[in-house]
């Protein structure tokens, strides 16, 4: 039986993807100064650098930075500015600096949920950016543990659930990735209540789940997790 309910932070909990897209776009703009962008390519640039430096710098804003600025010399062909240089700079901290506003909902879903499992919440990212985000939430109070982690993966949910003393069949993870948040956990043998954000990182939509996964449900609102979660109990249950 389910004992364990997981909750991602970032377009799970609160609003993220946003201020990196605008971020994006403001940095293609600066780009486009030097180089024409009829073909589309900064943004397929920025996303191979992207990856590329993930295990260098991991997720978050601030490797997001170096990687706009790497992409934006090796695309100027060195021509760009010092002070267009401090231009994509100043777009990393902004988004460093953006307010937390909560998913419509979310709060009361946890709650509800928070009721008749252990909640965590497990989110990844720069360390720093992510326990600010958690204080300025206001959710702390309902997770009985919150980890911030480097990757999410099968080693970090085996750890966690290690931690809990759990099988994978005990868990379920909530989350709007199916790649980070979903498909680790059923790969273990756990279960995903999947809540699509309206705009994801070309990154996280890879994923090799299929549409008809019996161990996830996906929903539409936060306030249609809760049954979700329900639901899935008694399929773990059977």
């Amino acid at each position: 039986m389910l004992q364990l309910i997981g909750f991602d932070g970032d377009d799970t909990l609160w609003h993220s993807e946003d201020y990196y897209q605008q971020a994006n776009a403001t940095f293609a703009t600066i780009v486009g100064r030097y180089v024409d962008l009829a073909d589309g390519r900064v943004q397929a640039d920025m996303l191979t650098t992207e990856q590329r430096n993930l295990k260098l710098f991991g997720y978050g804003a601030k490797g997001m930075t170096l990687s706009m600025v790497e992409t934006a010399i090796a695309m100027t062909d060195k021509r760009i500015t010092a002070a267009d240089i401090h231009q994509i700079v100043e777009l990393g901290k902004s988004v460093l600096q953006h307010p937390v506003e909560l998913l419509p909902g979310i709060r009361e879903a946890v709650e509800q949920v928070a009721a008749q499992y252990t909640v965590v919440l497990i989110t990844k990212g720069d360390l720093f950016h992510q326990e600010k985000k958690v204080a300025q939430s206001g959710l702390a109070d309902l997770f009985q543990r919150i980890e911030i982690v480097s990757e999410k993966n099968a080693a970090t949910y085996r750890r966690v659930l290690g931690e809990f003393k759990l099988q994978p069949a005990q868990f379920a993870m909530v989350g709007n990735s199916l790649r980070s948040d979903i498909e680790p956990v059923v790969r273990l043998g756990g279960w995903g209540v999947h809540l699509p954000y309206h705009v994801t990182w070309a990154h996280e939509l890879e994923t090799g789940l299929g549409e008809d996964e019996q161990r996830v449900i996906s929903v539409a609102s936060p306030s249609a997790i809760p049954a979700a979660v329900a639901e899935l109990a008694q399929r773990a249950a059977a």
